[in-house]
């Protein structure tokens, strides 16, 4: 997560760098940090804030301007901090993190803001998701499966927030399936389901016979 992380700051800075290269801007450029700074996730805020710094340190350009700002994981908290970046009249923001911090985020149309979320369903019109998500997950497994030859895949999909994600990244990236069950991952209700799925009963019958 942390080598990701970096690697992708790292390299959206270089990208950034070349532009401001190309177009020979003498004003410096502001990028706001939208992460969480306190609470129970503020270690992860402090730590793409260092990535960011050592980012522009690698890069040597000092058109850049960081202005972190706090969204405690909270979505109203986020929408008051992109408010005071956009008052600083800065349109390109680095996060948030987490997909619930966007809720709002929708309100502030002349912000574009790189998000670390890696779902893509239902996301602001001015969010763009940088995670990693499950089509490119899934597209990844469909190399795979094609480079090895394998003919009989079972996808199991857990019952949980990001299910449609991954039934959308299955539609999109059109990987062949044998068998594709959804799973319940209470434990008790998950072994009776895989007995199912494995046909244990049928199996065990002919062991015994």
């Amino acid at each position: 997560m942390n080598k990701i992380l970096k690697n992708f700051i790292f390299v959206f800075f270089i990208l950034l760098a070349s532009i401001i290269n190309v177009l020979s801007q003498e004003e410096k450029i502001k990028i706001g940090i939208l992460v969480p700074l306190t609470g129970e996730n503020k270690q992860l805020g402090q730590q793409i804030i260092k990535a960011s710094r050592l980012a522009i340190q690698d890069i040597n350009s000092k058109k850049i301007e960081l202005y972190p700002k706090d969204t405690r994981s909270d979505p109203d908290k986020t929408l008051k901090s992109a408010k005071e970046l956009q008052d600083l009249g800065i349109n390109i923001v680095i996060g948030p993190v987490f997909y619930q911090s966007l809720r709002y985020l929708n309100d502030l149309e002349n912000i574009t803001f790189l998000s670390f979320t890696n779902k893509t369903i239902d996301l602001p019109k001015n969010v763009i998701s940088s995670g990693i998500n499950a089509t490119s997950q899934i597209d990844t497994i469909k190399k795979f499966i094609e480079n090895n030859q394998i003919n009989k895949t079972i996808f199991l999909t857990p019952q949980v927030s990001y299910e449609e994600e991954i039934k959308k990244a299955i539609k999109q990236t059109k990987i062949k399936i044998y068998k594709q069950h959804t799973y319940n991952k209470e434990p008790t209700k998950l072994t009776k389901q895989i007995e199912k799925i494995t046909n244990y009963k049928v199996r065990k019958q002919n062991v015994i016979d």
